[in-house]
């Protein structure tokens, strides 16, 4: 009887299920990378610089599928020679069965890893290729430099752009040759080509050529790594001096040679042995090799180095020392420097400045690190808006007369508007870009210690234009928001928040964006990109963007010059300039390269590190080593619309010559600029930071003196900061002694070396770099970037910028005059103390700020602190300071001589009668204030309060006192006062008429 059959289940879909998975995962992933790549395409074509894009990524992919071809065919071929010359049989033993058993299980997917495997090393080969895009173009595309090195006679652009390049091919076969020979080896093994036994290792025929080929091709590229070492030794940094030293020429490079050529000697052996099956010469051949690398590349040289050069080390190091001074001071750009001898003195004398009356007339008094927040309560009208922290100093022509301006945009800050209107319209559709340029004279101030503004308001007015004379509009800028929805069709009720209104009673305004500053967003399909770029669901539903939408993004001013230059190492400061009609970034871009012969390498952000880069007030250069730098571009960025602007700057850097010829559309001639762009040009302040830093040890040419290393200077601390910080370069109208009149300039001082956080704080050296491009449309100035070096003799004890800044700090007089104005709850802030070689010495100059307690204070400028040598001045103004500097005559006026702090004088009166005994007023009041600041101490202490309240009284009545005081004393009489009085409080000060376009 048959049993009933049991029905046959239904086939299972789960095996559809997963497949279908991952088709739909690789087309999300294929979309999203499709997204990103595509919206790059946009950003680049509607910017111009599409021909950047393709270039760099056809680059890239070019050498990715060079680099994955050649690892994948080694490997592939390694493998599959050996699968395929593997022994048909094979004696039975232990190890054999446990073969046998992995090859039973690698059968079913042998052929899946025969390819999968040289696919994953292709591709990891692919990638490291690729990275190195840079090295290949610069190979291919090299421009010679016309000078050549000292050993090998070799043109300097051979170990700029081919030296790596030839060692970036070989390392990278090397790397392929090692990784096929250990796949090949592998599976020799696997398949009984090789096998250990009890009376050796036993390799077939086919396993043993495969060995002697690999070997051979192993050894052929480790003889020209050797040969290709012989150059590289000239960029050796390892030992105290940069470059090839005596023991790299007479050891090192002698020993490189003949291990190369012992190299293909022995791989000459490995293919004789691959013929005639005898591998007793490749195998000696091999041991002496290594044999001769340990004793001829190690052993010997270090034996020169101990025995020969270290007894005379000076005498036979000279000749190298000499071709590093010369090497590094030419890469560096420091072979051009002017230095001078300056015989500094420290007596102040009446009139000394007389000479320097057009320098003193510009000296900068508005720290513009500290006077962001004055900016901010004067000129930001709406929370909405801000100014960066950190201000930048550049100048402009007022009257007829160059004017050193502190100066700043008015940035968006959309963060900062009400909570509850933070959605998605008001943070990229309604509040899109800032307002306007604040600028403020740097050399002078308001009666009340304000900004003196040239440029102010809003709508914006001023000096530099108003709305009719240039675009105000800041779309791209520093802070600006990650994307903005711009733009509307004719006719369409604007969306944009523009401005507050000139009148109160009118309200805000309203704008739409009219320029072309990003791809069009209009169209459903570049909403979807751009949806998926930023993962956002809003910017493809809403409302606010329309068929004739921009977006803007990538907006910083250097992210743009970094992504259409990607072959420039961009500053770290981007300042803003109004030049013809338009608010315009000017950012500087450095070719750069660590390949130099004989050049000290300097780790880039180690030198540019100041106490600007760590309060973050400017960007930190990257943590990358170089050996030669140059300022090649100047490069522009339109505030409205973000165009960028490249100008091929020196347009005789071999290193830029080549990258235009990659790139040949991107850079305009400087010849292009125009004379509003050249006037605001600047000496790049991180290329003076690299200058200097390298300056402290090349200032010295002389190779035995340089040996010995007597007269290593350093970049001072920053003397206004609590941390051991380097002090930032600063810009200032400057007259230096071999000019016949004031430039534009960066300028920074030197003492003696560092050691162990501690130095002798004398001044021995002081350095400006010219930033005067001149004012003509496309001509360059000759005088612009020539550094001069002024060398103060180390006998003559010129104090430096710490000890200057002790003497203020500890001076009785300003001491307690500081302390007086520090009274309820105030802040007294020290400014940039600014180096000056005037007057036959060195000048200090210091802005003291006072800040008040409170969410709305800013700080006001109340004093100013000098010295000369040893003597200090201390006054409510500079000029007023200098007199007393200068025996009540300092020979000239300082930019703020006519703030006096009073009501000037009608024509034809008589002016007030100065007290005799004001001096001696001014001190009873000042030691009044003091008892009355000791009685309230101790009032409080006890706890009784209305003591304490009746000496607070005492105090303002004493201080008020002073302030009458000292307005009866217009030139203190220093010959009979040995530190100069100071107003206590700036209470006491008349106010003054608020500046234009100052905020109520």
């Amino acid at each position: 009887m048959s049993r009933p059959t049991s029905p046959i289940p239904p086939p299972s879909r789960r095996g559809a299920l997963t497949p279908t998975l991952i088709v739909v995962a690789l087309v999300v992933v294929g979309f999203i990378f499709f997204a990103n790549v595509w919206t790059d395409v946009l950003w680049y074509r509607q910017l111009g610089y599409f021909e950047v894009f393709v270039t760099e990524n056809l680059a890239r992919i070019g050498i990715f599928l060079a680099g994955f071809a050649v690892m994948f065919l080694a490997v592939f071929f390694a493998i599959r020679i050996a699968y395929h010359s593997r022994p048909v049989y094979a004696p039975d033993s232990e190890i054999r069965d446990n073969l046998n058993r992995y090859q039973a299980q690698l059968e079913p997917v042998r052929r899946v890893v025969m390819v999968g495997l040289p696919i994953l090393f292709g591709l990891f080969a692919g990638s490291a290729a690729a990275s190195q895009w840079q090295k290949v173009l610069l190979f291919f595309n090299q421009e010679p430099f016309g000078q050549r090195d000292p050993e090998f006679d070799m043109d300097i652009s051979f170990y700029l752009m081919s030296l790596p390049f030839f060692g970036f091919i070989t390392g990278f076969l090397i790397s392929v040759v090692v990784v096929a020979g250990i796949a090949g080896i592998l599976t020799h093994y696997l398949y009984g080509s090789i096998r250990l036994m009890e009376r050796g290792v036993f390799t077939s025929r086919a396993a043993q050529i495969h060995l002697a080929v690999t070997g051979a091709a192993f050894l052929i590229l480790l003889g020209t790594n050797f040969w290709l070492d012989r150059y590289a030794a000239l960029q050796n940094n390892g030992g105290r001096w940069a470059g090839a030293l005596y023991t790299d020429i007479n050891a090192v490079i002698p020993t490189k040679s003949i291990l190369a050529v012992a190299a293909g000697l022995v791989a000459i052996l490995f293919i004789i042995a691959a013929v005639i099956g005898r591998w007793r010469l490749p195998v000696i051949g091999t041991a002496m090799l290594i044999i001769t690398s340990i004793l001829a590349g190690g052993v010997y040289p270090w034996v020169i180095q101990q025995f020969q050069v270290r007894p005379s080390e000076q005498t036979l190091e000279k000749d190298y020392i000499e071709r590093n001074i010369a090497n590094t001071r030419a890469a560096y750009g420091l072979d051009k420097i002017q230095v001078n001898r300056y015989d500094a003195t420290n007596t102040a004398n009446a009139g000394a400045l007389a000479p320097d009356a057009q320098t003193t007339a510009n000296i900068r008094l508005l720290d513009p690190n500290l006077i962001s927040d004055a900016f901010a309560q004067l000129e930001q009208y709406r929370p909405y808006y801000q100014f960066p922290n950190s201000l930048n100093v550049d100048r402009y022509e007022v009257n007829g007369k160059v004017q050193d301006t502190v100066i700043a945009v008015r940035e968006l800050n959309p963060t900062n508007v009400a909570t509850n209107q933070q959605g998605w319209l008001n943070q990229h559709v309604v509040y899109t870009h800032g307002y306007g340029v604040v600028a403020a004279k740097g050399n002078k101030f308001t009666v009340d210690g304000k900004p003196d503004f040239l440029q102010s308001g809003i709508p914006s007015t001023g000096v530099l234009g108003d709305d009719s004379t240039y675009q105000p509009r800041i779309y791209f800028g520093e802070t600006s928001p990650e994307y903005s929805i711009v733009g509307a069709p004719a006719g369409a009720t604007p969306r944009e928040q523009d401005r507050p209104s000139g009148k109160q009673s009118e309200g805000e305004t309203q704008y739409t964006f009219t320029g072309n500053g990003g791809p069009n967003v209009g169209s459903f399909f570049n909403k979807v990109l751009y949806s998926i770029k930023f993962q956002s669901s809003d910017l493809l539903l809403s409302d606010g963007v329309n068929e004739a939408s921009q977006i803007l993004y990538d907006r910083n001013p250097r992210d743009r010059v970094e992504k259409v230059a990607p072959y420039l190492t961009v500053d770290g400061n981007a300042y803003p300039a109004v030049v013809d009609g338009r608010v315009k970034w000017i950012v500087d871009g450095y070719t750069t390269s660590q390949y130099y012969p004989y050049s000290q390498q300097e780790q880039l952000s180690a030198a540019t590190t100041d106490s600007q880069t760590t309060s973050g007030r400017t960007v930190a250069l990257p943590n990358s080593s170089v050996n030669y730098i140059r300022n090649s571009v100047k490069a522009t960025v339109d505030a409205y619309d973000g165009s960028v602007t490249l100008y091929a700057w020196d347009d005789q850097d071999p290193v830029l010559k080549a990258w235009q010829k990659i790139f040949p559309t991107t850079l305009k001639p400087f010849s292009e600029m125009s004379s509003d762009v050249m006037s605001h040009v600047r000496y790049p302040e991180d290329l003076f930071k690299v200058q200097r830093e390298l300056l402290g040890r090349y200032h010295v040419t002389e190779p035995g003196s340089f040996y010995q290393a007597k007269d290593v200077w350093s970049v001072p601390n920053d003397p206004t900061v609590d941390t051991d910080v380097k002090q930032p370069p600063f810009y200032m109208s400057l007259q230096m002694p071999d000019q016949d009149k004031p430039a534009f300039q960066l300028t920074s001082s030197f003492i003696p070396q560092i050691v162990n956080g501690t130095a002798r704080n004398v001044l021995y050296g002081f350095l400006a770099a010219d930033s005067d491009a001149g004012k003509e449309k496309g001509v360059k100035a000759d005088s612009y970037g020539q550094l001069r070096l002024l060398q103060i003799p180390p006998e003559i004890q010129v104090p430096g910028p710490g000890q200057a800044q002790n003497k203020f700090n500890s001076d009785p007089t300003v001491s307690q005059a500081l302390n007086l104005l520090r009274q309820g709850a105030s802040e007294v802030l020290n400014g940039n103390l600014l180096t000056l070689p005037v007057g036959g010495g060195i000048l200090y100059v210091q802005p003291v700020y006072l800040k008040s307690t409170g969410e709305t204070s800013y700080p006001t400028l109340q004093r100013v602190l000098v010295a000369f040598g040893d003597k200090v001045g201390f006054a409510p103004t500079l000029d007023g300071a200098l007199k007393q500097l200068f025996g009540g005559d300092s020979g000239a006026a300082a930019g703020d001589s006519d703030n006096t702090g009073q009501t000037p004088a009608t024509p034809g009166t008589t002016p007030p009668t100065v007290s005799a005994g004001a001096q001696a007023d001014l001190k009873a009041a000042l030691n009044e204030a003091n008892a009355a600041i000791r009685a309230g101490q101790a009032a409080l202490a006890a706890g009784d309060f209305a003591a304490y309240g009746e000496q607070q009284k005492k105090l303002s009545a004493a201080l008020q006192k002073a302030t009458e005081a000292e307005s009866r004393i217009p030139v203190p009489a220093p010959a009979a006062v040995p530190a100069p009085e100071a107003t206590p409080s700036p209470a006491a000060t008349p106010s003054a008429t608020p500046s234009p376009g100052a905020s109520s």
